[in-house]
C-alpha cells in the first residue's frame, strides 16, 4: 500500500466514516487566504505561483494532536516556497501523497519526493524551500522543535547537538511505520468535535509522532541515540547517571552524588550542562519518576500512591504529581489503577 492510500482519508473523515472539519475553510482560489494559511500553520515563508498570474486551487485542511499541527494541503498550482521564518522554531515533515515536492539536502542537492516519501526539516536551525509541482498533495506535520528537544531529553537522557537538526533529509518511503502511524493518528480524531476523545490518548499519540519521528530522523542522520553523547561525556558524567539511576529510590541529593564521586556539585552541574543539556536535579528528578511509575505499575494489592510514593522518598505529593502529570501524561493514580494483573 502506498502512502496515499495510506493516508487517502486524513482528515477528511474519522474512523466511522464521519467527515471531519465540517463548515470550516478547506479549500481557496485567492492568495491570500491561501497565505494567511501558510504562516498560521507553518511559519510566515514567502510563496510565488511559477506560472505569472495563475491562482491557486488550494486544500486548506488542519488540525492539532497536542502540541502537533497536521494539515492536508496542495497550492493546486506549481508554487515555490522559501524565506521561512527561522525565529517560529518549528520542524515540518512533509509527507508526499500525490505528485513530487522538490525539497533541498544537507549535502547541496535536491529531491524530489513521491507518493509515500516523507521528508524532514527543522526551519529554526536551517534553511528551507520546496517546489510543488502543482498536481501535489501533501500531508504535513507543524511540530515545535522545543517539543522535539523534551522528547529526545525523556526518552533517551540527552537532547542531540545541532549536527541531527540541520539534516534536511528524506526518512521514509512507501508503506512505512511512520505512515501507517499517522494514518492511525489521524483515524482517531473524532469528528463531532474534531478533537481526539480522551486527553490521555492525544497526549500519547503526540509523544508517539515524536519519538518515531526522532528515531527514524536520527537513523538516517547515523545517530545512535541508544549511545546518544554517552560516549563524549566524561566519566564522571557517566557514573552520576549510574548512581543516580541506581539510588533514585533513596531520594539522593545531587550533593550527596557529588560527593560520592569526590567532585562539586558545581563541576557535576557544567557537565550535564555541557554534555546532557540539562541539569543534574532535572536528570535527578525524572529518574526518580521513573522509578515511581515502575513502583505503581508493579504495586501489589493493598498499595496506594501515597504509601508508595512515601516509601522512595516523596514528601510533597501534590508537587510530586504534577510532575508527575507533566512527564506521563497521566496522575500517579491513574497509573497505579490500570497496572498489569490488577482485577
Amino acid at each position: 500500500m502506498e502512502g496515499e492510500e495510506l493516508l487517502e482519508h486524513a482528515l477528511l473523515y474519522d474512523a466511522q466514516g464521519r467527515p471531519l472539519l465540517s463548515g470550516k475553510l478547506n479549500a481557496s482560489r485567492e492568495w491570500a487566504q491561501v497565505n494567511a494559511f501558510c504562516h498560521r500553520v507553518y511559519m510566515p515563508l514567502a510563496t510565488r505561483p511559477l506560472v505569472a498570474g495563475s491562482d491557486p486551487n488550494a486544500t486548506l485542511r488542519t488540525l492539532s494532536i497536542g502540541r502537533i499541527v497536521l494539515s492536508r494541503f496542495c497550492f493546486g498550482v506549481p508554487t515555490k516556497a522559501d524565506e521561512f521564518d527561522p525565529s517560529s522554531g518549528n520542524i515540518i515533515v512533509v509527507n508526499t501523497m500525490r505528485g513530487s515536492v522538490r525539497h533541498p539536502l544537507t549535502d547541496g542537492a535536491s529531491i524530489d519526493t513521491r507518493p509515500g516519501d516523507s521528508y524532514v526539516v527543522d526551519c529554526s536551525r536551517t534553511d528551507y524551500w520546496n517546489v510543488a509541482d502543482g498536481d501535489d498533495l501533501q500531508f504535513n506535520l507543524t511540530i515545535p522543535h522545543a517539543v522535539m528537544e523534551e522528547t529526545a531529553q525523556r526518552w533517551y537522557g540527552f537532547v542531540p547537538e545541532d549536527d541531527l537538526w540541520k539534516k534536511r533529509l528524506v526518512f521514509g518511503h512507501g508503506h512505512s511505520a511512520w505512515l501507517s502511524l499517522l494514518d492511525y493518528a489521524t483515524l482517531s480524531v473524532d469528528a463531532r468535535n474534531d478533537r481526539i476523545a480522551s486527553p490521555l490518548i492525544e497526549k500519547r499519540i503526540e509523544e508517539t509522532l515524536c519519538l518515531e519521528l526522532l528515531r527514524g530522523w536520527a537513523e538516517c542522520s547515523g545517530l545512535n541515540l541508544e549511545t546518544g553523547a554517552r560516549s563524549a561525556a566524561p566519566r564522571y558524567v557517566r557514573e552520576a547517571e549510574r548512581l543516580m539511576e541506581e539510588r533514585a529510590h533513596e531520594a539522593p541529593s545531587v550533593t550527596d552524588i557529588a560527593a560520592q564521586l569526590g567532585i562539586s556539585a558545581r563541576s557535576l552541574s557544567e557537565g550535564f550542562r555541557r554534555f546532557r543539556g540539562v541539569t543534574p536535579h532535572e536528570y535527578l528528578t525524572a529518574r526518580r519518576l521513573d522509578g515511581l511509575r515502575k513502583a505503581l505499575e508493579e504495586a501489589p494489592p493493598g498499595q496506594t500512591v501515597s504509601s508508595i510514593a512515601a516509601g522512595r522518598g516523596y514528601v510533597n505529593l501534590t508537587a510530586m504529581s504534577a510532575c508527575y502529570r507533566q512527564r506521563f501524561g497521566e496522575t500517579p493514580y491513574q497509573t497505579l489503577r490500570s497496572r498489569p494483573g490488577r482485577m
